[in-house]
């Protein structure tokens, strides 16, 4: 598969949601979910949460479930930015989640990948590139992650796609490209199992599947 960068923090809880021993997770996409959406971000200083992200993801930190970034990063392939300029985007949206709410990410995913455009080695096709499953997979393999008990939350219809390709919970949030990506949906016949407003909500019905129903939380 593609080269996909992760951002190795603490260990997810032990005593976190698990079905058959093993994690459930939320894999959230990065711009226009958690932060604002801006064309192929490439300075730091332009990242801005979006209200309430930071605060949904410590309500994800404090129910130990897992908590993922995977995000296709294309500017990298198209020249627009580098892998180090990534690492310091990821490193400010680090330090703006831990200001706001003391929250953290347990692993951040990217593809820096494109089928057709951009400079080699980046211009490929590739497993990682959303809706390929290579992120989804590999934070299963490191954090020992059910993906059919998980969640994909997202404003692009590749995030819809890429949770139904590996059985998970696909929420579609109507930040960044969200409202567009619905009328996208519908026209496609891509439906996904929930739209939110922004990430809150997104979370508040993540705790509610998990927790309300029991099943995430049982060993089957």
């Amino acid at each position: 598969m593609g080269v996909v960068r992760e951002k190795v923090h603490s260990t997810v809880s032990e005593s976190g949601p698990e079905v058959n021993g093993r994690r459930v997770a939320a894999f959230l996409d990065r711009d226009g979910t958690i932060n604002e959406e801006k064309n192929f971000l490439s300075d730091p200083g332009e990242l801005s949460l979006i209200p309430g992200a930071a605060t949904a993801i410590r309500r994800l930190n404090d129910s130990s479930i897992a908590t993922c970034v995977i995000s296709n990063q294309s500017g990298v392939a198209r020249g627009f930015l580098n892998e180090d300029d990534l690492v310091a985007i990821h490193d400010t949206l680090k330090q703006q989640l831990k200001k706001d709410a003391g929250a953290h990410l347990d692993r951040i995913y990217y593809c820096p990948h494109h089928p057709t455009a951009g400079i080699a080695p980046y211009n490929i096709s590739c497993e990682c590139r959303k809706p390929g499953i290579g992120m989804l997979e590999r934070g299963a393999r490191e954090l020992d992650i059910r993906l059919d008990r998980s969640f994909v939350v997202g404003d692009r219809i590749v995030d819809v796609q890429v949770a139904m390709a590996v059985g998970a919970t696909s929420i579609l949030v109507l930040t960044g490209y969200g409202t567009t990506t619905l009328e996208e949906c519908k026209a496609e016949h891509v439906s996904p199992d929930f739209v939110a407003p922004s990430l809150s909500e997104a979370v508040e019905f993540i705790l509610q599947s998990v927790y309300d129903d029991g099943e995430s939380t049982t060993h089957e």
